[in-house]
């Protein structure tokens, strides 16, 4: 019988870092099947909006949406799926649409002005708390039963939902706590945040449409309406910079003893700045509210020469039964207080919420009439009123 040959030390050796070689290997090209770089695709164009990013690639598109509320460091892919496209890792996604959407829910009535004016409004079957819709065209389709009520966003009733089966619900979140979004999740209805409210740039919310133009595949259309919305801004705002005189302006009104007026990094504020009016708290900082005491606005406020939004008020003799402090303000005195609550829909919704923030050219020049009224001698407003 042979002896079977005993190897080296040194055979032994090498034979041991091959296996390390063959295992290393084995294990890089594993852990690289896992680790697929991702695609590059086209980006669109956001110019204003510092809330989302659309980018298409070959039969999808991919929404990144970015602080969906306020303080969120959480990042949504949403996939857009074109029609018997396939859609590579689909587990790597938040929601998957297939595009075009055709039956749709929506939860604020910011979203309703999009619909509308990509000619989409039949896709919208169902919405929570219909009263607050203020359109004609979107209650006319209430009326004719086409659009079911929903409860309310923070409890929409879910059985409802699943029975009408949307390609979408397109949602809001206060803080990302939403029971309901999670169980429709879970049934397999896709959910997607939009968070035009977090904008705190006019244009910003506007530019929102094109967020809806995606899952529509009305790309095209939705930048139209935005480059028409801002070109008719921009000559507003370069119109209002010819102002000969500034008027002082403040805003806001008390609610329980507290006077809410707008920070000076907001929505509301840059609308003043750009109708070239001078906003007596402009230099506060933050993009929402401030919560003021009657005293520290009487103080710097008294002499304001424009006081717009007061709040829930539509007429001057409510506004001083409310609190005859009211009545110190030169601009009360003066008759020069302005309100967007007006202007209401068939069930009560103030129009100025849902449609303003589609339209701040609108906005703006109703602004610009009334700090400058010579600028703009033929424009009618449409959301600010003289209250009388």
């Amino acid at each position: 019988m042979l002896k079977k040959p005993e190897m080296s030390k040194t055979q032994n050796v090498f034979l041991l870092l091959i296996m390390v070689f063959i295992f290393s290997s084995c294990k890089q090209t594993h852990e690289n099947s896992l680790d697929v770089p991702s695609p590059i695709g086209e980006k669109s164009e956001i110019t204003y909006a510092t809330g989302f990013e659309i980018e298409s690639f070959d039969g999808y598109k991919l929404i990144t949406l970015k602080n969906a509320w306020p303080g969120s460091d959480k990042i949504f892919k949403y996939a857009l799926v074109q029609n018997n496209a396939s859609l590579p890792n689909p587990e790597r996604f938040d929601a998957v649409v297939e595009i075009p959407v055709k039956r749709m829910v929506v939860t604020s009535t910011t979203h309703i002005p999009s619909l509308e004016m990509l000619d989409e409004l039949d896709a919208l079957i169902g919405f929570p708390s219909l009263n607050f819709i203020s359109s004609e065209k979107t209650r006319k389709q209430i009326s004719n039963g086409k659009i079911k009520e929903l409860g309310q966003n923070e409890d929409l009733n879910t059985e409802i939902v699943l029975d009408l089966a949307p390609d979408a619900v397109i949602g809001f979140a206060m803080d990302g706590n939403n029971p309901t979004f999670s169980t429709l999740q879970k049934a397999g209805t896709p959910v997607l945040y939009n968070a035009d409210w977090t904008e705190t740039s006019p244009l910003g919310k506007a530019e929102w449409i094109k967020f809806f133009g995606a899952l529509f595949n009305k790309k095209e259309v939705a930048d139209s309406i935005f480059r028409n919305i801002e070109k008719e801004y921009v000559t507003a705002k370069e119109i209002a910079s010819k102002a000969k005189n500034i008027p002082t302006v403040i805003s806001g009104a008390m609610y329980k003893d507290v006077w809410y007026m707008p920070q000076g990094e907001s929505w509301g504020a840059q609308f003043i700045a750009d109708a070239n009016g001078e906003y007596l708290w402009k230099d506060t900082k933050g993009t929402g509210s401030l919560s003021l005491n009657l005293e520290s606005v009487l103080e710097k406020g008294h002499t304001a020469e424009i006081w717009i939004g007061p709040g829930q008020f539509t007429d001057m003799a409510s506004l001083k039964d409310a609190s005859m402090a009211y009545a110190q303000f030169d601009s009360f005195k003066t008759g020069k207080v302005y309100s967007y609550n007006l202007k209401k829909g068939e069930t009560g919704g103030t129009i100025y919420f849902e449609l303003a923030p589609n339209r701040p050219d609108l906005v703006l020049k109703d602004l610009i009439k009334i700090f400058h009224p010579e600028l703009l001698p033929d424009h009618e407003p449409y959301f600010f009123h003289n209250l009388k």
